[in-house]
């Protein structure tokens, strides 16, 4: 692994264990065992590792969306999203945790692409709750706004109690049947 791999990797470490502002050069170049300089030449400016980081995640994010079968039934499509949602916070704990409580600091044009990331993100999420309305597997008159809010809250704060010996796979199907019991009129 070459230092600018580590320096990433324990930049992802600490920014989600001590937050962007709770981090500083120094203390990322005292876990490396380097000069606080020597962070200098592989990069221009911490904010460099927040804007790699919060890229990282939603590009994690949007893959494991990508990977949700297209042909599955409508509310299965769900399902699957929420287990890839959680299995990215699961296998990428720290860059997840970046990407859903850091990213307010970024600045200009990284912000404004961050944003519209995350933006494009939630709206493919609210197509799969739109396409499982379409096909009658859920109700007409579901209030979309809050089945994606209820969503991503379950998804967006895994981060606070999943750990490495979480079984992903039970979790998420406990929530998507806590889920689904609100969702669908029996």
């Amino acid at each position: 692994m070459t230092t600018r791999d580590r320096l990433s990797a324990e930049a992802a470490r600490q920014f989600a264990d001590r937050g962007y502002h709770g981090t500083s050069i120094g203390d990322l170049a005292k876990a490396l065992g380097i000069q606080k300089s020597s962070v200098y030449s592989h990069i221009d400016s911490k904010e460099d590792l927040l804007i790699e980081l919060t890229s990282a995640g939603a590009a994690h994010f949007h893959q494991a969306l990508d990977a949700v079968p297209e042909d599955a039934d409508p509310a299965d499509r769900l399902r699957l999203a929420l287990h890839a949602h959680l299995h990215v916070v699961h296998t990428q704990l720290d860059v997840a945790t970046i990407w859903l409580k850091e990213w307010h600091f970024l600045t200009g044009q990284p912000r404004k692409d961050f944003v519209r990331s995350r933006r494009r993100y939630e709206q493919r999420v609210r197509g799969l709750f739109e396409d499982a309305v379409q096909s009658g597997r859920f109700p007409d008159d579901l209030d979309l706004d809050h089945a994606l809010l209820v969503f991503f809250s379950v998804g967006n704060w895994a981060y606070t109690w999943m750990s490495k010996k979480t079984d992903v796979d039970a979790e998420a199907d406990a929530f998507w049947a806590l889920m689904q019991d609100g969702l669908v009129r029996t």
